[in-house]
């Protein structure tokens, strides 16, 4: 035992995956401070996605109430559809925080395999609906659902589910790229044939960022990261609309702002507006057929002008909170799939806030992905609250594992022997 443990001390830190590392240093804190610790953890999910669900409503009917009276003759049109996906989306956290983070490694295989067939049905003629060039929905009567949001989801809890049973085998680079690679490459390809780079941009991205929390070899990550950002640009440059998009629309909006950079433009106007205090809530007068997509991808833009500078940091830090309660969950979690899953969540909902929030302000490409929990869409919110669901089932499982005696030591005698 204690040649091990001398072993295992030796081990340097940087080859050891990044949570377990920070994990190991709460291991000496009193068992009664990681149950507090545990639970306050649950209260910085679920009190910032509240807030920022009941933010997003009031939201979406003010800057959608314009464009819904003159699309369907009643200004509570957006607001009433997204009021019925808010219901159904608390329901579906309630139901997977109550569920054993444990199922979705069972359902992982299953989740991808329902998916993939639902993205390629986008394509269809007569279920699939194509919008601003993308082909993204599939018609389902009254709603309209986007396959691809379920996708990240499925994807997470797949790529958990290989990086835990392959937990000694990462160093070698054949036993991580399969089945992982195929996997992305397929997912992914479909994404972008539906002309969506930002969701592809989110997936890839969480799965880089799961491969760092589980502790993968930096030059491999290295080597990993160049090949993504290649495959980007050339995403970017090897279509005409992403290459207008990039250049005219991101680079240099102000040379045409009444064409490919008028949405950027206007985002920035309607941020400019606001000032301090903002013009008062509902009171924006960009939502007046000025700026395009003001109740979805662009209504941060409306935040900031109807609340002011203090509204639009007020809800930069409830995102900063909740992300801040995703990686303790993930840090705290009671087994490594637990971690990898937290880790997944945590970084598809980061990922997607910073890339929405990078294209209304102007330091990111407009790429067409809503605010999560905040702008207006269905199935992203459904999926986004199922998603923290899962959190709070991974920060519960903390909390018992930690509350039963003896918990500590079992905890501490496996991750020995896997050393």
């Amino acid at each position: 035992m204690a040649g091990r443990e001398t072993v295992r001390s030796r081990q340097p830190a940087s080859a050891r995956p990044a949570l377990q590392v920070v994990r190991a240093s709460r291991e000496r804190a009193p068992r009664r401070d990681r149950v507090a610790e545990n639970r306050t953890s649950l209260l910085m999910l679920l009190v910032p996605a509240s807030l920022l669900t009941i933010v997003g409503l009031v939201m979406v009917l003010s800057a959608g109430s314009i464009s819904a009276v003159e699309g369907y003759g009643t200004s509570f049109w957006y607001f009433e559809r997204q009021s019925i996906y808010a219901v159904v989306g608390i329901l579906g956290l309630v139901i997977t925080s109550r569920l054993s983070h444990g199922i979705w490694q069972k359902l992982a295989v299953p989740m991808l395999v329902a998916v993939v067939p639902l993205m390629l049905l986008t394509f269809h003629s007569s279920a699939g609906t194509s919008l601003y060039g993308a082909s993204r929905w599939i018609n389902a009567g009254p709603i309209t659902i986007q396959p691809s949001e379920f996708a990240k989801i499925a994807l997470i809890a797949v790529t958990a589910t290989v990086l835990s049973t392959k937990w000694r085998k990462l160093g070698d680079v054949r036993q991580l790229a399969l089945p992982l690679a195929p996997i992305v490459v397929v997912v992914a390809g479909i994404v972008i044939m539906q002309r969506d780079l930002g969701t592809t941009v989110i997936l890839c991205g969480t799965v880089f960022l799961m491969l760092f929390a589980a502790g993968v070899r930096g030059r491999h990550l290295t080597v990993v990261g160049l090949a993504g950002l290649l495959a980007t640009a050339l995403l970017i440059f090897g279509e005409s609309y992403r290459r207008t998009r990039f250049l005219d629309a991101f680079v240099h909006p102000w040379t045409d702002p009444k064409g490919a950079g008028y949405q950027l433009v206007q985002g920035l106007i309607a941020l400019g507006s606001g000032g301090w205090l903002g013009v008062g809530l509902g009171a924006s007068r960009q939502k007046w057929d000025y700026l395009p997509n003001a109740h979805s991808d662009f209504i941060f833009a409306i935040i900031g002008e109807e609340l002011g500078l203090i509204g639009a940091l007020a809800v930069l830090a409830l995102f900063a909170v909740l992300l801040c309660a995703g990686i303790r969950i993930a840090v705290r979690a009671p087994d490594t799939f637990g971690r990898l899953l937290a880790a997944g969540i945590t970084s598809w909902i980061g990922l997607q806030t910073i890339e929405n929030l990078g294209a209304v302000t102007g330091l990111l490409p407009i790429t067409g992905v809503p605010l999560p929990l905040v702008s207006f869409g269905g199935t992203a919110l459904v999926v986004t609250l199922a998603g923290i669901g899962i959190l709070a089932s991974i920060a519960r499982a903390g909390v018992a594992s930690t509350s039963r005696p003896g918990a500590s030591r079992g905890a501490s005698a496996a991750r020995r022997v896997r050393a």
